[in-house]
């Protein structure tokens, strides 16, 4: 019944730092560093900041660990925990954990600061760490000239009592950085390449506790969600909650056992009892609608996650939570006047978009198999079976109210007939399809069983305000760019099979880009392209 796309260009977006964001694209920290670097990059600031490393970061020699202990104590506070951090740009130590390192940075506009635990560079202005190649090639070279330093006085054939003694603060490893050599190895190695294509991390079966298939599909999908993936995987939660209710730590949490690499089956009982807690409609062990479900998750889990980013929405939601980044979107809907043919126009979020099917009581739109919109995202039709497209192309035509729903049209100041029209104003990063497959009517419960042919590649240009608006004006045309940001690629699909009255759920999830897998509870199984395509969806 549900539907679940991912925009072609966002889906290999690994970085775990998600930056401002519009609701189309999401903008990640570029290997250039955040822009506010370049104020502290004057006169001699990498000799300054080698200095740093060498005497309150990494400490390599017994001289210097020793004048880091005595120095490095908040200038507030004097305590020598609470994460401290060093201003940049003049001798001044202040805890990270009570914001008094904040609180100088405001107060002296010196944006820039290093953790003296970890050597990470933290933008006040970003509020966060970045990344700036420049600086991390200093952080390495001194961090490697003290581990040599160190490695002078503990030897490899006698190591000390307390392998803590031998190590710097901070890592204790350094990262393997591979050969010419060895990269040639892992290249030509077919077994290599073998693991790596059919790696399975992140596969995992959910056992049923009771008509929990509900629930299990979405949970697949949304953990193979690859940008909620890497929002909760780089611990970005700060939950305020007091007791043990947050959903998000439960998903968190739930998160980190998918991607543990245990392949037994997890039991989602922690996660269940929150659900019934929060979403009381679906308390109990009766049969449950899937989409019923996504919506209640998405609700609770926007809720105690909204204030998680302090930093101003640009979203139709008014939340810059990582929910609303990833799963809002916004609809705009032109009410026209039939008199004066003034536009009233007003825009709404959604988080996902409910399509008619033919063999509803509702009129469905005739459409020719052989229009234009069959061929738009290259949908197959078996026997002029509808598609996703047509359906889409329903949902955005024009409809007239008629006489018994007059609205008062500002320009004319009375009551008018009028035309309606949904389009696009603005996608989602992950566009959630519902295809309304159970009817409830005065007269008629039922589940339409009409088979939908859908793509793997949507392209929801057509589907735009702003293509709505280049027709009226006759520029239909637009820039590749623009053409390209509206394609999305299907990453899950949720079936049920059944009846109103009782049936199952499974997931179809898209591990790699060519690998799907069949989620049916407990079992998970390989699927194909073709299995995914003709499934009911």
């Amino acid at each position: 019944r549900t539907v679940l796309c991912l925009p072609r260009e966002e889906e290999h977006v690994s970085s775990l730092k998600i930056r401002k964001t519009n609701v189309v694209n999401v903008t990640v920290m570029s290997p250039a560093g955040c822009p506010h670097v370049n104020g502290f990059k004057v006169d001699n600031w990498k000799q300054n900041l080698r200095v740093i490393y060498q005497c309150f970061v990494w400490s390599g020699s017994a001289e210097t660990r020793k004048r880091k202990a005595k120095s490095c104590v908040c200038h507030m506070c004097g305590a020598h925990l609470n994460r401290l951090h060093s201003c940049l740009y003049c001798v001044f130590f202040g805890c990270f954990t009570k914001k008094h390192i904040h609180e100088h940075a405001k107060n002296k506009r010196h944006n820039l600061a290093i953790d003296l635990l970890y050597g990470g560079i933290y933008c006040f202005v970003c509020q966060d760490y970045i990344y700036d190649k420049d600086m991390e090639q200093i952080a390495k070279e001194e961090q490697r000239k003290a581990w040599k330093l160190q490695g002078k006085f503990f030897p490899l054939f006698n190591p000390p009592v307390f392998p803590s003694d031998f190590y710097s603060v901070g890592e204790k490893y350094s990262s393997w950085e591979p050969t010419k050599r060895e990269l040639e190895l892992l290249r030509h190695n077919p077994k290599r390449r073998k693991m790596t294509t059919n790696c399975t991390i992140g596969l995992r079966g959910l056992i049923n506790l009771g008509n929990t298939c509900f629930m299990n599909c979405i949970v697949q999908a949304l953990t193979h969600t690859p940008l909620l993936r890497d929002f909760f995987l780089s611990d970005r939660h700060k939950c305020e909650m007091q007791s043990n209710s947050c959903l998000v730590c439960e998903m968190s949490q739930l998160f980190q056992e998918f991607y543990s690499g245990h392949r037994s089956p997890h039991i989602p009982f922690r996660l269940l009892h929150l659900v019934w807690t929060h979403a009381r409609h679906l308390a109990g062990y009766e049969q449950q609608d899937a989409h019923e479900f996504l919506i209640a998750a998405l609700d609770v889990l926007h809720r105690h996650c909204k204030d998680d980013n302090g930093k101003k929405a640009n979203n139709p939601n008014n939340c810059n939570c990582i929910i609303d980044q990833i799963f809002t979107g916004g609809l705009q809907s032109d009410v026209t006047c039939q008199v004066c043919h003034g536009v009233s126009t007003t825009i709404d979020p959604f988080w996902d978009i409910s399509l008619d099917l033919p063999g509803s009581s509702t009129p469905f739109w005739p459409l020719s198999p052989g229009g234009d919109g069959s061929t738009l995202n290259g949908e197959s039709h078996l026997s002029g079976a509808t598609t996703l497209t047509d359906c889409l192309r329903r949902f955005t035509r024009p409809e007239h109210l008629g006489s018994g729903a007059k609205i008062k049209c500002s320009g004319c100041h009375s009551y008018q007939e009028s035309t309606k029209q949904l389009t696009m104003k603005k996608l989602p990063i992950v566009a959630c399809f519902h295809l309304k497959r159970f009817e409830h009517s005065a007269k008629l419960r039922r589940k339409i069983i009409t088979y939908v042919s859908f793509p793997l590649e949507l392209d929801m240009t057509p589907f735009m305000a702003s293509s709505k608006e280049n027709r009226m004006n006759g520029q239909y045309q637009q820039s590749v760019d623009v053409f390209n940001d509206n394609k999305y690629s299907l990453f899950a699909v949720v079936n049920h099979q059944g009846t109103l009255e009782s049936g199952h759920y499974t997931t179809f999830i898209r591990q790699h880009m060519d690998q799907w897998f069949k989620c049916d509870d407990a079992i998970i199984t390989k699927a194909s392209n073709k299995d995914v395509l003709d499934s009911e969806g």
